[in-house]
């Protein structure tokens, strides 16, 4: 790397959470019972919506996408931290693994964002015009708008993955973090990186800040409507369509609107490690749990199904 001869392949390694072995291991619980949560609570949200007739709608359609992402995003993160916890070292990766590992990160990270918005105007559509919402949000509109969502987050993920893997690294091989993203590798990067870091974090603010802004206008103008409505439980039943993407919304937004906001002059890499646990392993198994929790259809369709398993098994 940099002036350094390099003889073999260039290998970085990821700072532990600690350095004791022990704590290592302990900490490897919780992390890996929120990836088991994630993994399943995501899998029975898609599988529920795939196989029950009463939930094939635009609105479950984009849920539907959103559980199959999250399980991608997590399981691009999940498996190499928690082999690195259970074996108390430090985890090591290829320069070509780091790389890919990033733009699946982001890929699919910046297809979530994209996806959100997407489920807010799907809201907005649903509330402040019921009468046009199946011409709008006709199933061909909302299949271009789950691979339009795909389409930026692959075009959004591969333009930062080159910027950031075009150029050399030199140093300290220690990635402080336990995964490759943008600002950690950003730290390794050899020379002036100024306008480098410039066009990332503009781009960055630009895939954070346009969905959400999106997702902004949406909810003023839904809620605008819906506090015109005069029946409260109208009221009531159109706010709790909106209340559990609303909370995915801030859980999401909230940690990575702070991280990726940041220049490296300010970027701390602790609150980094600390945030990217909510949104890499607490967030994709809470989310499940929200929308089934409030949402009534959702729900009694996953009881239905658990209830099927379990007369199926006694039998």
């Amino acid at each position: 790397m940099g002036d350094e001869n390099q003889t073999g392949p260039i290998l970085f390694h990821f700072r532990p959470f600690s350095n004791l072995p022990e704590v290592q291991q302990l900490i490897f619980i919780p992390f890996l019972l929120l990836y088991l949560l994630s993994l399943s609570g995501n899998a029975a949200v898609a599988l529920v919506v795939w196989t029950n007739h009463s939930l094939h709608t635009p609105m479950y359609f984009f849920l539907a996408n959103l559980a199959a992402l999250e399980i991608c995003y997590s399981s691009v993160i999940a498996p190499l931290t928690l082999a690195s916890l259970l074996s108390g070292r430090k985890a090591t990766i290829s320069l070509a693994g780091c790389g890919t590992q990033m733009f699946f990160f982001v890929f699919l990270g910046g297809a979530d964002c994209m996806l959100l918005a997407v489920m807010a105007f799907d809201r907005y559509v649903a509330i402040c015009h019921p009468l046009r919402y199946p011409l709008i949000m006709s199933w061909k509109v909302c299949v271009r708008f789950a691979a339009g969502s795909l389409v930026l987050g692959f075009l959004f993920a591969l333009q930062v993955t080159i910027l950031l893997f075009y150029h050399p690294f030199c140093g300290n091989n220690e990635i402080d973090h336990f995964y490759c993203d943008a600002m950690p590798m950003l730290l390794l990067v050899c020379g002036n990186t100024k306008s480098l870091e410039v066009i990332i974090f503009f781009a960055n603010i630009i895939t954070l800040t346009v969905p959400f802004l999106m997702i902004c206008v949406s909810y003023v103008l839904i809620v605008s409507a819906i506090l015109r409505i005069r029946s409260a439980a109208s009221r009531h039943r159109a706010f709790s369509t909106c209340s559990s993407h609303l909370i995915v919304v801030l859980l999401q937004y909230g940690c990575t609107i702070f991280i990726y906001s940041h220049t490296s002059s300010t970027y701390s890499p602790q609150q980094g490690r600390v945030l990217s646990v909510f949104y890499t392993f607490l967030n994709p198994a809470l989310n499940p749990l929200i929308y089934s929790m409030r949402n009534k259809e959702l729900k009694d369709a996953l009881s239905r199904v658990l209830g099927k398993n379990v007369i199926s098994q006694r039998k």
